[in-house]
């Protein structure tokens, strides 16, 4: 076996181990789901959400460096919604860190700039505001997000962009199997949907809830949250955001590592936006109220470009 394979697959065990437990776990939950009554249902919706962060790690060059191999590993589309291409390539261009949380230019932001505030209807800014709060991004937050991305790409399919028709391609590739064995198990596809995918989507957005923050400083924008054991599982650490920003390449069970030896450093670095109470702490803080602003308080206050991502048009 060549030396290069040997030592991607020595640093690299933890991913490929993972991503072996999640296939034959949703495989026998699904399988098995009715002995177990309603249980596979929150325990789908747990793996379902480990396998978005097992994407995450993938479009960072985890567990090989060869994009179309990690493309194939986490190619099956249990969450539904999203085209892992698409995933890639928005979040990957959302890693340019001095453009964090730029209504405009971050494809991953909530912020609208003011001319783009100004320009929602009073039921979305309604739905906008109370999609600032903890419970409301959990409720609606899904819907909002993908109301927004679906738009987005159906319009660039109609002017004939061939990358994101191709990542709806294979995405419809990797969700065929997903619907095949759905029908196997005798589940109908609207209520996994609805019961599983949704829900996941909504545990993902605990997560990036306060991820970012509006700052003058590039390095204030990240938080950290010391998460307990489960969900730092579930978000394969990247809830310890800043470490992740920090080095994006390195992969997700060698960051814990990293915090524990920059803890103080990482910490001054982004002006103490840290939750050492973990995601229990946040829901305490803005369960019901709202974080921050809709508007970005900094960015985009002056004759601002076209966005580049039309979000809730």
């Amino acid at each position: 076996m060549p030396r290069n394979i040997l030592e991607t697959l020595h640093r690299e065990w933890p991913t490929c181990v993972t991503l072996v437990c999640f296939h034959a776990s949703w495989i026998f939950i699904l399988q098995w789901h009715q002995p177990v009554a309603v249980l596979w249902i929150p325990l789908t919706v747990l793996l379902v959400t480990l396998h978005s962060s097992l994407q995450h790690e993938a479009l960072h060059g985890h567990p090989t460096k060869n994009r179309v191999f990690n493309e194939v590993l986490v190619g099956l589309a249990p969450g539904l919604f999203i085209p892992y291409r698409r995933f890639r390539d928005m979040h990957l261009k959302h890693h340019r860190n001095e453009k964090l949380t730029d209504p405009h230019d971050d494809p991953e932001t909530w912020y609208l700039a003011e001319v783009d505030w100004q320009r929602r209807s009073a039921l979305m800014k309604m739905a906008l505001n109370a999609n600032a709060t903890l419970a409301g991004r959990m409720v609606i937050g899904p819907a909002l997000s993908l109301y927004a991305f679906w738009k987005e790409d159906l319009r660039a399919i109609l002017r004939g962009d061939r990358n994101v028709t191709t990542a709806w391609f294979m995405h419809f590739v990797g969700v065929t199997p997903v619907v095949w064995f759905l029908k196997l198990c005798q589940i109908e596809l609207w209520f996994y949907a609805l019961a599983v995918a949704y829900p996941a989507m909504s545990v993902l957005l605990v997560r990036s809830f306060v991820e970012h923050r509006a700052s003058e400083q590039v390095k204030h924008r990240t938080a950290v949250v010391e998460a307990g054991s489960l969900m730092s599982l579930l978000f394969l650490n990247n809830n310890l955001h800043a470490v992740h920003h920090k080095y994006p390449t390195v992969p997700w069970h060698e960051l814990p590592a990293l915090w524990s030896e920059q803890k103080e450093q990482v910490i001054a670095e982004n002006d103490h936006y840290h939750f050492p109470g973990g995601y229990l702490s946040v829901a305490k803080q803005w369960l019901f109220k709202r974080r921050e602003p809709v508007v970005h308080p900094i960015l985009r206050k002056n004759k601002p470009a076209v966005p580049s991502f039309n979000k809730y048009c």
